[in-house]
């Protein structure tokens, strides 16, 4: 089972999101729990961003740092996908 957590500023933003988004990541971290890997969704970043992962929730992306070793994802920033990368 992999465990996911959230840092204080992810979860900071997830407080300000709309009660829907809010439920779509509470399914997606129910869903994501029960794969046998962090790396069988979402997709690796590259640039300035390499080394962590993106998973994708309608408009609004999680930045997360992912270890397959120890079935662990810590999510870094979670924002819409306009405004997510820029920063």
């Amino acid at each position: 089972m992999i465990e996911i957590n959230f840092t204080y500023k992810a979860a900071k933003q997830i407080k300000k999101l709309d009660k829907e988004i809010q439920k779509q990541i509470k399914k997606w971290k129910e869903e994501m729990q029960s794969l046998e890997s962090p790396s069988q969704r979402g997709k690796a970043l590259k640039g300035n961003l390499k080394g962590l992962w993106r998973y994708r929730i309608n408009d609004y992306r999680l930045i997360c740092l992912n270890d397959n070793e120890k079935l662990t994802i810590l999510c870094l920033e979670i924002g819409h996908r306009k405004d997510i990368y820029k920063q």
